[in-house]
Formats: C-alpha cells, structure tokens, sequence
C-alpha cells in the first residue's frame, strides 16, 4: 500500500495532508546536492544529540513541521530522551534538562535564527564560546545556517511532515 493511499484510506477525523507546492529537489537538484553537501560538512565534529537538539529547535522558530519530523525521529534514533524534545519549546524554563554547553547552543540557534535586533548580542555568542572550542563553534554556526536554509525550502514548499523515515536521505 502507497503513503498515500494509506493516507487516503485513514477512518479518523484528522485534517487531510497538504500536498507540496514544489518539488523543490528535484527541480533543482543540483542545488538539493550542494545543501546535502554543505550538511554534512557542517556536521563534522559535533555531537549528533547536540546537532537534532539545535535542528529541532531552529525548525520550531520557523514553523517547519517537515524538519521538525525528520530531526525528532533522527534525535529519537540517536538516542535522544522524548522529555528533552518535549521540552525544547520551553528550554529557557527548562534548564535543568540540558547541560551548560547545549543551553549555550540553544541560545545561540535562536539568535541566528531570528535576527529580531539584526545580529546575534554579544552575550550569546560569548556564552558559546566560553563552551565550544573555536573550530567547533565554527561548525555549529554553519550547522545552525545550514538548518535555517532546509527550514526555509520546507516551509515554502509546503513539504509535508510524517512520511520520514530515519537512515533514509534526507538532511
């Protein structure tokens, strides 16, 4: 049974699935490889659970359930606790969850996230790198960049979440 004939055939009284806008992917898929290229450089050196803690968090800001459904199951499979998920939405009343290094990371994905005031204060970055040596907080600026980018290809395509599956490709 296709995905979407399963989801056709659902008896309950959820909303129906939007479809895509784009698929942005394939129609540039030159542009799709470099994305997936420039991730996993960005990756390099991080801690997997710190790195779905920071994506997650990045797609909450921007309202990107595809994202926010791949890096929840990626963060599952890593090992990743469902109360440290649950509670990333509240961090700041939630410190007792997370270690200084990824409160220090949280903060951080949010100034660059939302460049409310147009750059990231001075405070933030300085708490991330008292925390992250500097090559280290190199790649988790570019991993935060990086998630901001896919964020923004999911939400204006309207890519629909629930159909991910972890291990499979995607970013």
């Amino acid at each position: 049974m296709t995905t979407q004939t399963q989801l056709s055939s659902r008896t309950d009284d959820r909303a129906p699935e939007h479809p895509a806008r784009l698929q942005w992917a394939t129609l540039a898929p030159d542009v799709y490889k470099a994305m997936v290229r420039l991730d996993a450089a960005a990756r390099k050196g991080i801690d997997p659970k710190l790195l779905e803690l920071v994506k997650i968090r990045a797609s909450q800001l921007n309202h990107c359930g595809f994202c926010l459904d791949m890096h929840t199951k990626d963060a599952i499979a890593a090992g990743e606790s469902v109360e440290r998920i649950v509670q990333l939405s509240a961090w700041q009343e939630s410190h007792h969850f997370y270690t200084e290094k990824e409160i220090a990371a949280l903060e951080l994905t949010e100034a660059v996230t939302v460049l409310t005031d147009g750059f990231v204060p001075d405070e933030v970055y300085a708490r991330a790198a008292e925390r992250f040596e500097e090559a280290e907080l190199a790649q988790l600026i570019a991993s935060i960049t990086v998630i901001n980018a896919w964020n923004r290809f999911g939400v204006t395509c309207r890519l629909a979440p629930g159909h991910y599956t972890p291990g499979s490709l995607g970013h």
